[in-house]
């Protein structure tokens, strides 16, 4: 859990302090060398005034004055004449001073020179202002005092970024634990899940992608929690469904096997035992079919179909079963109406579906068949006057071994799993199915192609 906390962390307090660093340093560099500017542009500013004052009234009470004056400040003046002879300064001149004066050059502009700005290894930064007699003013500052102020400006940086980086491990702490969180809840989802609890429920993680994987992990929990009580149910009802006829088949070939059994009765069991293995058969070859869905090996061979005729063939095809229980059967469809698609297939889902309409309907209703296109759609309708499906039932009526009667009547047959079958073959060709039902009313499947 706090190892992705770390690693987020610990990549953005890098990277902000690579940038911060970086920003730190240009503007540290920009500050000094503009304090330095400052200065130096100050010291010859104020060596240019000196210059105007002498160049008006070049006399020994304003040479004093202005020497004075510079003893009280941080700066020093030196005044040459024509010569180069030191005429007054406003300190003791020392080696340094005489060596900056002797390397100035004879022919400095009228606003001024510097002579002097390695304020890190010299002691002095320096200035010269010529006047026009051919003599100069000399300005000096000792660098100690812009060392001074270098210092102190350096130290405010330092605690700024100390401040910085104290506010930057709180804000990538809490910024981490901000991000990690979902993420960390939806690790803890995922765990859950690998260990077969699907009971998960993630709290809204916003409108982002991260909410967006919360909710899909939600879903997928719910998905594998019906798909583990699907599972369960199929596992249930196949053990059913595969127990019934063979305690039949292995009760009455018991029975048929003890002696004294009259022929009439033998054969009657044996009967049995050859309608339970019929089912056995269907049922097996269901579940074979079903499986070969899910895995897809199963091919969809379509081919140019006239709907109307190809209704009535199975109208005709199936009309005597329909006869035998009293129950009308009649296609609807007129015209001609072209689908691409399976015939054995269409053939397939029909059968079923008109199969489940005969079980369910009484004598003296009406099973309908009917197609008609809408747009470039195909519409298949199966409708019958039968005994309907209740509400409740419909979401799930196309669930594998899912049925409406619960009791599993043996009068009524069936697995279960036609309808899942129908679902299936439907799909398979791009389609979709659905259906309309109303109890005591009947039922009107509907296939869209």
């Amino acid at each position: 859990m706090d190892r992705i906390s770390l690693k987020i962390g610990a990549v953005f307090f890098i990277t902000m302090l690579l940038m911060e660093g970086i920003l730190f340093y240009f503007l540290h560099y920009s500050i000094i060398h503009s304090r330095i500017d400052e200065e130096l542009t100050a010291l010859q500013t104020r060596g240019n005034n000196h210059r105007d004052i002498l160049e008006t009234s070049y006399l020994e009470e304003t040479i004093h004055h202005i020497t004075t004056m510079e003893a009280k400040t941080d700066t020093h003046v030196l005044i040459t004449d024509g010569s180069g002879d030191i005429v007054s300064s406003s300190v003791p001149t020392d080696r340094t001073m005489l060596q900056v004066v002797a390397k100035s050059p004879a022919d400095v502009k009228r606003d001024g020179l510097i002579l002097e700005d390695d304020w890190k290894q010299r002691k002095y930064i320096a200035s010269v202002s010529p006047l026009k007699d051919g003599g100069a003013v000399y300005m000096f500052k000792d660098t100690e005092r812009v060392q001074g102020l270098i210092s102190k400006l350096n130290r405010h940086f330092w605690l700024a970024g100390i401040l910085l980086l104290f506010s930057m491990a709180i804000i990538t702490l809490f910024l981490s634990r901000f991000v990690t969180k979902p993420v960390i809840k939806m690790n803890e989802a995922t765990l859950k899940l690998r260990k077969g609890d699907y009971s998960v429920t993630l709290p809204h993680l916003g409108n982002d992608e991260l909410g967006e994987l919360g909710e899909s992990i939600e879903v997928l929990a719910n998905d594998l929690n019906q798909i583990k009580k699907q599972r369960n149910e199929f596992l249930a009802s196949i053990s059913h469904e595969l127990r019934t006829p063979l305690t039949y088949i292995k009760g009455y070939a018991d029975i048929a096997g003890k002696e004294g059994i009259n022929p009439e009765d033998r054969k009657k069991y044996l009967h049995i035992i050859f309608e339970e293995a019929t089912k056995l058969s269907d049922l097996i070859k269901e579940l074979f079919g079903l499986a070969k869905m899910d895995e897809n090996t199963f091919t969809i061979e379509k081919q140019p179909l006239e709907l109307c005729g190809f209704l009535q063939k199975i109208v005709t095809k199936t009309q005597p079963s329909f006869n035998e229980k009293k129950i009308a059967l009649k296609n609807d469809c007129t015209g001609e109406v072209y689908i691409e698609a399976d015939p054995v297939r269409i053939e397939q889902i029909l059968l079923n579906l008109l199969d489940n309409a005969r079980k369910y309907s009484d004598t003296g209703t009406t099973v309908t068949l009917d197609a008609y296109q809408e747009g470039n759609q195909v519409h298949i309708l199966v409708k019958d006057e039968g005994r309907g499906i209740p509400a409740e039932d419909i979401p799930w009526i196309f669930d594998r071994f899912y049925r409406v009667d619960k009791s599993r009547s043996k009068a009524l047959g069936g697995s279960g799993l036609g309808l899942a079958i129908v679902k299936e073959l439907v799909e398979a060709h791009a389609g979709r199915i659905s259906l309309e039902s109303v109890p005591g009313k009947g039922t009107t499947f509907r296939i869209i192609l």
